[in-house]
């Protein structure tokens, strides 16, 4: 549904990759005026004509920066989903951040639109979910720590912020687990590992938004008018064995008490720094969401499907083809005996 063009667009998390392409992405529209792009650090990547603002939006000063530069669509990319920070650091950008910048929005009289990224992960991952959800199922045990229980805290807040503020159009998107060649995640991390660990006896569905898919679905959001609360995954699923015998992996299960234990072996090998609550149930129960809204909303669909998202990532990714049989060797029996 087109809508008169957004004029002066602010993104949070403009430093990090989702921000930056998005950023990018809405630069080019002529109908755009100013794209601004707010973070606690300068980006790395090139923004063209966006305006890099240093702020923090865990403080006041993110409502002076909408204030004075008459923002009127605010795209909130800020959610942290990995364990690069601690874990009260990132609960605080998460939601303190979340609780500033939507304080901001409210006051504003040039407000008008929100786009807001949030997780599948709010539905969790149980033995008892769903086939698959949709945006009108709940949980069937909610997340109780980390991204996952900030992003439905987040989702309260907007909701807060729609029953305070009924005039603006807002738009909150449920994504999968992106994957693509420009993503670094610690889902990326994890099929990165020398030896992958997998939960012994579980081999869960899983599903993937490409970058390309995740991208254009934020522009449609931010330059029309499209409220409400979307699932955003590509079409079709993928077992994790499929996945990992396509990436060529090598892969051990492992009980899941021991699935820890691997984590270390990905701090040294991978770049993880640990695995959370929310991956390891995520790689023992999957999680399965359904886009058909978002697909009779935009009058399109994601060009990737799971499959070819995830195909694309191997192609386009140094992953190889395994591991020395020495180093596998290795590893299983350094985790045999600490399984005795």
């Amino acid at each position: 549904m087109p809508s008169a063009a957004a004029r002066v667009v602010l993104v949070t998390g403009v430093s990090r990759f989702l921000g930056a392409r998005v950023a990018n992405t809405l630069q080019a529209d002529p109908g755009i005026e100013r794209v601004i792009g707010v973070d606690t650090v300068p980006p790395t990547a090139p923004l063209g004509r966006t305006e890099f603002v240093r702020v923090d939006i865990r403080t006041p000063s993110i409502a002076k920066v909408i204030s004075s530069a008459e923002v009127d669509t605010v795209v909130h990319l800020n959610l942290v989903t990995s364990q690069t920070t601690s874990r009260s650091k990132a609960k605080e950008l998460n939601v303190i951040g979340t609780m500033q910048l939507l304080a901001a929005c409210q006051r504003s009289a040039d407000m008008r639109k929100l786009v807001v990224r949030s997780s599948a992960a709010v539905y969790g991952s149980s033995p008892m979910d769903p086939a698959v959800f949709t945006e009108r199922d709940e949980p069937v045990e909610p997340p109780t720590s980390g991204y996952a229980k900030d992003a439905v805290e987040v989702e309260g807040y907007v909701r807060g912020l729609q029953r305070r503020r009924s005039d603006l159009t807002v738009s909150v998107l449920r994504f999968a687990n992106f994957l693509g060649p420009g993503v670094d995640s610690p889902l990326t991390r994890y099929l990165r590992m020398p030896v992958v660990p997998t939960v012994l006896g579980f081999d869960p569905r899983l599903q993937f938004v490409h970058e390309d898919d995740g991208i254009e679905v934020l522009r449609r959001m931010t330059v029309e008018e499209h409220p409400g609360t979307f699932n955003v995954a590509g079409d079709g699923v993928l077992l994790l064995s499929q996945a990992l015998r396509r990436a060529g992996r090598t892969f051990v299960p492992v009980p899941a008490p021991s699935f820890s234990m691997m984590g270390e072996a990905g701090r040294r090998f991978a770049g993880l720094s640990g695995f959370s609550p929310e991956l390891l149930r995520w790689l023992t129960y999957g999680r399965v969401i359904d886009n058909a809204r978002l697909v009779n909303e935009l009058s399109w669909r994601p060009k990737y499907g799971s499959e070819a998202a995830f195909a694309d990532f191997v192609s386009s990714s140094d992953l190889g083809r395994g591991v020395p049989l020495e180093l596998f060797d290795r590893l299983t029996s350094v985790l045999g005996r600490k399984l005795d």
